[in-house]
């Protein structure tokens, strides 16, 4: 189980949050390829970041069409603290960097960012953004400062121990309240200029409360005791890999197909088996399931 704690101070909110074992278990279930975990586990721990905005039973999900070997990739997540997601080719991978980094621009490749948050209303809002470098932190900043008008500074993060076994995830975000003072901008600039990656953080023993503390230190007091401004966290909460799927779900969806149709699946197979794209759980159903709708 991941943690995350979302804060506040006069210039900006933060968020910063530990998906490793959120990663982990979306690892164990799609069986991606290191690039492809690579990219995914960055996106869910956005997806994370974003839920925490939501209130109440409002669901967030960032969804990728792009031209690369990923294609597209799908991401849900709650206020709740629980993220979902799968992706369409898991397997595909590419060459490394030439300084020995994964590659994730490479593999996600150019296309359209979708964010749609359902709030209880009629209609859904979508958002649309460009999807320019594939490395999905500036990409979901491009989108945050020209669709929300919002400027965000978006860290992401995956380190594999090796092909199976995600050692750290994580990220954070910050992003400006209405009027922030030059004085703070000028400082978060250098800031987030001369910090290391999210990754390299939490391999050097940071958590996220002490990664927190690092965004907002003065870069000017060698005590590293003075802050750029004060900041307090208003929450903190456990976030996980969740799916709510259930036979009841998948029975509705299959009524939908109809009376010919169930008619003519059951004349070709004893029983009619469905699998959730976000967890990998099979459901198995046979006719007599059905038998008040086949009469």
């Amino acid at each position: 189980m991941g943690k995350l704690i979302r804060g506040v101070s006069k210039n900006a909110r933060f968020f910063v949050v530990d998906t490793t074992d959120i990663v982990q278990e979306a690892q164990n279930i799609h069986k991606c390829s290191p690039t492809a975990i690579d990219a995914f586990g960055r996106l869910l721990t956005a997806g994370v970041i974003m839920g925490s905005t939501l209130k109440g039973n409002d669901v967030l999900t960032l969804r990728t069409d792009t031209n690369g070997l990923l294609n597209n990739m799908v991401v849900t997540a709650d206020a709740n603290g629980g993220v979902k997601g799968y992706l369409s080719n898991p397997i595909a991978d590419v060459p490394l960097k030439d300084n020995g980094k994964s590659d994730v621009g490479g593999l996600v490749g150019k296309g359209i960012l979708k964010i749609i948050k359902d709030m209880g209303l009629k209609e859904p809002y979508v958002g649309l953004s460009e999807i320019n470098s594939g490395e999905i932190a500036q990409d979901l900043a491009y989108y945050f400062y020209n669709s929300e008008q919002t400027p965000t500074v978006i860290a992401l993060g995956v380190k594999l121990k090796n092909e199976n076994t995600v050692e750290y995830a994580g990220g954070y975000m910050i992003q400006l309240l209405p009027g922030a003072e030059d004085e703070f901008i000028t400082a978060l600039e250098q800031k987030i200029g001369a910090i290391r990656p999210m990754t390299e953080l939490m391999a050097g023993g940071m958590d996220i409360k002490r990664i927190a503390k690092l965004l907002y230190e003065d870069m000017n007091d060698e005590t590293y005791e003075r802050l750029v401004e004060p900041y307090e966290i208003l929450e903190e909460k456990d976030v996980k890999y969740s799916c709510n799927c259930s036979s009841d779900k998948f029975y509705r969806g299959l009524i939908t197909l109809g009376k010919e149709q169930l008619k003519d699946i059951f004349s070709k197979e004893k029983e009619l088996e469905a699998e959730c794209h976000f967890c990998g759980k099979k459901y198995k159903f046979k006719e007599e399931d059905f038998s008040e709708i086949l009469k």
